[in-house]
């Protein structure tokens, strides 16, 4: 039989200390069943990010640690950026919680895409909508054919290269593969400064040159060539080849 002396004394900061564990929050504060009750667009983005990384740690519930990758990274996009191993690296992840983040945000990719597929892609605004929560907060430099029909509608995209652009990784029988293949009408070239800069370097500007040339003799359309960054005071966050009159 235990007496008093043998029984534990909770100090007052343990007595108030709040529990970081979902289950212990109130029902109807739970992400999953918030979810269920008012709809998806009731939970904050760190609620979201906890249903995808379902369990927490020690010391920090799976909300937690969405919210700590938010306040790190400062954005979904920025965190959809990143790779699987990057994500796995993160403390509360690892590999199978990373996959599942990645799977969302491509997802919510796929699905904007979707959204503006039966749309021609024929402005700057759009072509950037199209690619920009995709490509806006990648890591390395990306170079993609975005392959279009008559109507100027999107029928595929095909990664070219990662890393710096270059007349080597963007030589025009690499650009024009995929629009011969899928049979299109013209192509834009996209690719992203993960500087966030968008501004063309010298390299941008000649392997535009080469590609214009090349596509009046292949008679293959060149829609533009545009430069996906992010926005800052004072500049957009795209450049656009043919808005400034450097594609015909």
């Amino acid at each position: 039989m235990f007496t008093d002396e043998n029984k534990t004394t909770l100090t007052d900061g343990e007595r108030s200390a709040p529990s970081s564990r979902i289950q212990d929050m109130p029902y109807d504060q739970r992400p999953r069943e918030k979810l269920a009750l008012l709809g998806s667009g009731a939970l904050a983005n760190d609620e979201l990010m906890a249903l995808f990384i379902s369990t927490g740690m020690k010391g920090l519930s799976a909300i937690q640690i969405g919210r700590n990758l938010l306040q790190k990274y400062g954005s979904i996009g920025a965190l959809g950026g990143l790779t699987v191993s990057q994500l796995a690296k993160e403390k509360g992840l690892g590999l199978a919680k990373a996959s599942k983040l990645a799977a969302a945000f491509e997802l919510g990719a796929r699905v904007a895409r979707e959204q503006l597929q039966s749309r021609p892609l024929d402005t700057p605004q759009l072509i950037y909508e199209f690619f920009g929560p995709q490509m806006g907060h990648l890591a390395k430099e990306q170079v993609v054919v975005a392959v279009l029909d008559t109507r100027l509608r999107h029928i595929g995209t095909e990664i070219v290269s990662v890393g710096t652009v270059s007349e080597s990784n963007a030589h025009p029988r690499e650009i024009f593969r995929p629009v011969i293949a899928r049979g299109g009408y013209g192509f834009i070239l996209v690719h992203n400064h993960p500087s966030g800069d968008p501004s063309p370097s010298r390299a941008d500007e000649r392997v535009t040159n080469n590609l214009v040339d090349a596509a009046k003799f292949m008679q293959i359309e060149m829609l533009d060539h545009m430069i996906i960054g992010r926005a800052a005071e004072g500049r957009l966050p795209y450049f656009s080849f043919r808005e400034a009159g450097l594609v015909p």
